[in-house]
């Protein structure tokens, strides 16, 4: 990870955008990466625990407005967290998914990063979801941060 010195708010900033809170710190959210052009967080309504959201800090709404330089710096970071989720969580795989506006809940880029086991009942598009017990976003967030800090 690169250095970072914490929440800032980046000229696109969009106060009516709950991803742009998070990013400027104004939104708790278990953090698991951050770096100076991107951030990844839990899900708060996890398909299942260690989802993922993968941001880039700019107010972009969807892949197509992400500049082309920013691409595979951004696409490196779902790849890290894609690789990570499985080894500390025990998964077999992840999904991996991004939606442009149809079925895009918050209205900035992120990328959903799913652990995923054979037989976990996900099914086509369906997206159960599930809760956090109690402390345990910050526990699956600082088990995945240690191991995309290594």
């Amino acid at each position: 990870m690169s250095a970072w010195t914490g929440p800032v708010k980046d000229p696109s900033y969009d106060p009516s955008c709950t991803f742009c809170r998070v990013v400027a710190g104004e939104l708790d959210a278990p953090i698991v990466y951050d770096d100076a052009d991107t951030i990844g967080f839990l899900d708060h309504r996890p398909v299942f625990k260690g989802h993922v959201l993968v941001v880039p800090r700019a107010h972009v709404v969807t892949l197509p407005d992400l500049a082309s330089d920013r691409l595979g710096p951004y696409f490196a970071v779902v790849q890290r967290v894609a690789r990570a989720l499985p080894e500390v969580l025990g998964a077999q795989g992840t999904w991996v998914a991004e939606n442009n506006v149809v079925s895009q809940s918050v209205p900035h880029l992120h990328v959903h990063v799913v652990p995923r086991t054979k037989g976990d009942g996900l099914r086509g598009f369906f997206w159960p979801r599930t809760k956090y017990a109690a402390g345990e976003a910050d526990a699956y967030a600082g088990r995945i941060r240690a191991a995309l800090a290594s």
